[in-house]
């Protein structure tokens, strides 16, 4: 009886653990479920207890970690890499995060010993190239952090235990984007963000914030950092990050008009790239340029800043990055510029405190100057969202200590702002101001399949929209050098007696040198640039080979979108090339939806994009539409797979394949 007992005993505890297990199991999962979905705060609710406990300690502690860092929260996240690290985590990148980790929490000394760890590991090029770049900057943080402005920063009245920030004045008002929604934003925990108006009873008190705009209003989904036009009529902000899976997880930038009074519905803006982050705007103090942030392909690196055009009609031209004196390797968001012409923004790619810092660029003859606005305007938290209201008084943003919530809105005045009161002693500083100088080269080669070099292939080099001539290669397919600076681009072209005709860009986008890094008083850098050419084949893929990207559409749309548009633009110019070619649309859709549903939304998107080609001058006896629905999946989404909306939107797409080569 006694063993009888004792076997019952043991059987119900191993149950009762069993159960417990597969319960912490569980939710070990939820978290990473969560995770996944970019839910970073519900993530960190449910891993903290289980590490805890120290159940699966290198996972568990590292994607803490990931959520602290990839919700804006990384001064958190140090403790939680460390226990990842001491659990057996060899990710290289640790010593990264911890090195801006230390950075956040004012740690300097920490840092440079997580930098140096970090680049002693020997990662990839880019982001080691990125350390390199803020070690070197550590040198400059000592004198910053000596460097104090005569303005005095007052957290306003008003601002809540929630997030308000990216001020901006109207009609005597204060717009700031808060997070006072009822739903609430599962990234940060936070509610969702709107649109208010303050109306203010002093310049540093808020008297009451009612809801901006109604027809603006958009429960499920994150909206802020309005841009006004100069007469108030025009509105560009930012919306986005709703988290639901049938909603694009991005943000883009929208417009409304005020019309009798009332703000319009908002309509998307065109030059948003839909597979982008952009964000805020701000419109220049004419009215005639709209700045704003993106990460958009062929950035310097994470956001940047663009300008675009508008003309009197109110129609916006093509986004200009704003280039290597003010885009960093980093962040560049949050631009405001002042009724001279000078552009403040934050960054964090610039030397500075630690998290965003506020900039100021303004152009000294032919050169764009940098300067950091120094304390108490800066700090080691998250500083921007800078709007100046006359030459002595503003407001702007930020997460630091002693504050009312997340971001509060701060007041400040000062005297002779517009006289650059902040000028830096380190940037005078002979020694660091010694010119140094790159220059640059490129050095064209054709080449075939094989990587060949392809004799007497005839050629034309075009230099930022100018030809420079025309000729033949040499027997190993070589070019002769070109001569480049900072901002050229150049164009090849290359035609070849069996060969397709090949269009090759090169640009000096983002490929300067940073001039932090330069340790020669001259420094010779040359390109080389293989050109592959390829024979015609039928069935062949018309694919990056030949600078073309598949082109994507929205769920259940046909449209053609703009990043799509860029890419037709480029099969356009193929066709002209290579013009005894016809090729095949092949269009696909997700698993979503019904079988045949899904093949007359696929015919529907073939249709829509050889219609574009037409539009543009080629024959349409060269272009087939063919429709496949979601008969030919690049992934695992079928039906009843629970998949992401990024991974939903590698099958909506459209291919281009040769069908047939005509010959004399």
């Amino acid at each position: 009886m006694a063993t009888y007992l004792k076997n019952s005993i043991f059987l119900v505890v191993c149950f009762l653990l069993l159960i417990s297990c597969n319960g912490v199991e569980q939710v070990y999962k939820k978290g990473q479920s969560h995770f996944e979905k970019g839910e970073y705060e519900l993530a960190i609710q449910l891993l903290k207890p289980l590490a805890e406990k120290g159940y699966e300690p290198l996972m568990t502690n590292f994607l803490i970690a990931e959520s602290y860092r990839l919700s804006n929260r990384i001064q958190f996240s140090a403790p939680f890499y460390q226990k990842s690290k001491l659990a057996g985590n060899s990710d290289k990148l640790i010593s990264y995060r911890l090195a801006y980790a230390a950075k956040a929490n004012g740690n300097y000394e920490e840092e440079k010993n997580q930098l140096q760890a970090f680049i002693a590991s020997k990662p990839v090029k880019n982001i080691r190239t990125r350390a390199e770049i803020e070690l070197e900057q550590l040198d400059e943080i000592a004198a910053l952090a000596n460097k104090k402005t005569p303005v005095e920063v007052e957290n306003i009245e008003g601002n809540s235990s929630g997030a308000e920030f990216a001020p901006r004045i109207l009609d005597g008002d204060l717009i700031i984007s808060g997070t006072k929604k009822s739903e609430v934003y599962k990234n940060n925990g936070l509610p969702m963000v709107g649109l208010y108006r303050a109306k203010l009873k002093t310049p540093s008190a808020i008297a009451s914030i009612d809801l901006f705009s109604n027809a603006v209003f958009q429960s499920n989904a994150n909206e802020g950092t309005p841009a006004f036009s100069k007469d108030g009529t025009v509105m560009v902000f930012a919306r986005g990050n709703t988290g639901k899976k049938d909603m694009s997880p991005d943000v883009d930038l929208y417009i409304s008009r005020k019309e009798n009074g009332q703000w319009s519905n908002p309509d998307y803006l065109g030059i948003s790239d839909s597979l982008a982050w952009d964000g805020s705007p701000a419109f220049s103090a004419d009215g005639k340029t709209l700045y704003f942030a993106s990460n958009r392909r062929g950035g310097k690196g994470g956001l940047d800043l663009y300008r675009v055009n508008m003309d009197n009609s109110g129609r916006f031209g093509r986004a200009i990055n704003m280039g290597a004196a003010i885009n960093t390797a980093g962040d560049e968001l949050f631009p405001f510029v002042s009724e001279d012409g000078k552009l403040y923004f934050s960054s964090n790619g610039h030397a500075g405190l630690g998290g965003l810092d506020l900039f100021v660029a303004s152009r000294n003859g032919n050169e764009i100057e940098v300067e950091h606005l120094g304390q108490p305007i800066n700090s080691i938290s998250d500083d921007f969202g800078l709007i100046l209201t006359d030459e002595n008084h503003g407001y702007f943003s930020s997460n630091r200590a002693g504050g009312r919530g997340d971001d509060d809105i701060y007041y400040f005045t000062g005297k002779g702002i517009e006289d650059r009161w902040w000028s830096s002693e380190v940037l005078k500083d002979p020694e660091k101001q010694a010119e140094k100088i790159v220059r640059y080269y490129l050095k064209p080669q054709f080449v075939d399949m094989n990587g060949k070099g392809l004799p007497n292939v005839k050629y034309r080099i075009r230099k930022n929209g100018e030809t420079l001539g025309t000729a033949t290669s040499d027997k190993f397919g070589n070019v002769p050098t070109i001569d480049l600076a900072e901002n050229d681009e150049i164009e090849l072209l290359g035609e070849k007696d069996e060969y397709l005709t090949k269009r090759e860009n090169f640009s000096m986008e983002g490929r300067a040198i940073p001039p932090i890094l330069l340790k020669k008083e001259i420094t010779d850098t040359t390109f080389t640039l293989a050109i592959a050419m390829d024979k015609p084949e039928v069935g062949k893929e018309i694919t990056q080979l030949y600078q073309v990207n598949t082109i994507y559409y929205d769920l259940d749309k046909a449209d053609i979108r703009p990043d799509a548009a860029e890419e037709l633009d480029k099969i356009v110019l193929f066709l002209k090339d290579n013009e005894y070619v016809n090729i095949e649309l092949g269009s696909h859709t997700d698993a979503r939806a019904s079988t045949g549903y899904n093949l007359k939304l696929s015919q529907r998107r073939a249709e829509s994009a050889v219609n574009y080609i037409i539009s543009k001058g080629i024959d349409a006896k060269r272009l087939k539409a063919k429709g496949y629905g979601e008969s030919q999946l690049i992934n695992e989404c079928a039906d009843g797979v629970n998949c992401s909306e990024e991974m939903h939107q590698q099958n909506r797409r459209t291919e281009f394949v040769i069908t047939e080569i005509k010959t004399e």
